[in-house]
């Protein structure tokens, strides 16, 4: 996975002289991957997406796309290459799944009706293609949107906040097909998001990024261990001054008694295990155990002042 589907190079932006929105920005997404960019909200996410499709002109800095530079003269090659969905898709309510693929078709060259009859089955709305999209959740509406951007077997798929305002179950709809689109058809994606637990389960490799400027880039499995191998671990129990003692026992002196819950550190999930057969040996109640995310501690302390 060495070769770059989308690099930039010292890319900025600014709307006004009096600050950077997007500073010297090295974004490196490899061919195959699933590519979460994370950041919170006004932090530089959509206005990067905006430079890699040409939609934004940039400053100063370099965009590649597909090993070949992002210029007037590339620009409709490699947009050819490209699905995009970009917050909330423009969709026709009073027509139906198949007459809005049809139109978006009309915009691309030699997309048949088989092609998007396969679209529809690959984001699971066959049953429903004669459906008016009125009628349509928001999930099924993201999904029809996903759709759209895959009408023309894009070698790579632009997300930005795919998963807002959907209930778990649209959530989860969306995390699988993205899955599948990755692992089934090798389709390279790129998700903006600031939701943390979406990238950790969807995505393979990360980019933080905090006022237009890269913070961390790497894989997630790598993010994952560059916390640590040590965990933070809530205890809720009855007997708050025993507990405290019997840690103190097991050399636990990391501890700390917040909101009725006392905290601990551990090296692994065995020693939890160890901690809460010491304190039900000494008739201690343990009503509840809670592994904190320390990736989400990490990700906190890269973004927050």
């Amino acid at each position: 996975m060495n070769q770059l589907i989308v690099k930039t190079k010292n890319l900025n932006f600014s709307y006004t002289k009096t600050r950077k929105d997007i500073e010297d920005l090295g974004l490196e997404v490899p061919k195959g991957s699933i590519y979460g960019f994370l950041g919170p909200n006004g932090s530089g996410k959509s206005t990067t997406i905006r430079l890699i499709l040409g939609l934004l002109k940039k400053q100063s800095g370099n965009v590649s796309l597909f090993n070949k530079e992002h210029t007037a003269k590339t620009r409709l090659e490699n947009l050819d290459k490209i699905g995009a969905l970009i917050e909330n898709p423009s969709l026709y309510g009073h027509l139906n799944a198949v007459e809005n693929l049809k139109i978006a078709a009309n915009y691309r060259n030699g997309i048949s009706l088989e092609r998007i009859n396969e679209v529809l089955e690959i984001v699971k709305l066959t049953h429903a293609k004669k459906k008016k999209v009125k009628a349509y959740s928001l999930g099924m509406k993201q999904r029809l949107g996903l759709a759209v951007s895959l009408l023309s077997n894009p070698e790579l798929v632009i997300l930005d906040e795919p998963t807002n305002g959907l209930d778990p179950k649209g959530i989860i709809e969306m995390r699988t097909l993205i899955k599948e689109l990755n692992e089934q058809y090798g389709t390279t994606i790129f998700i903006s998001s600031h939701l943390l637990s979406e990238i950790e389960k969807t995505c393979t490799h990360v980019g933080i990024i905090r006022d237009g400027k890269m913070l961390y880039q790497d894989t997630v499995k790598a993010l994952k261990q560059s916390k640590g191998k040590k965990m933070m671990v809530d205890l809720e129990v009855d007997k708050f001054i025993d507990a405290m003692t019997v840690l103190e026992e097991l050399n636990k002196e990391n501890t700390s008694l917040t909101d009725e819950f006392i905290q601990i550190e551990v090296e692994s999930k065995t020693e939890i295990t160890t901690v809460i057969d010491a304190l039900r040996a000494k008739n201690i109640a343990v009503y509840q155990v809670s592994i904190k995310n320390n990736l989400e501690e990490l990700f906190l302390s890269l973004t927050e002042n």
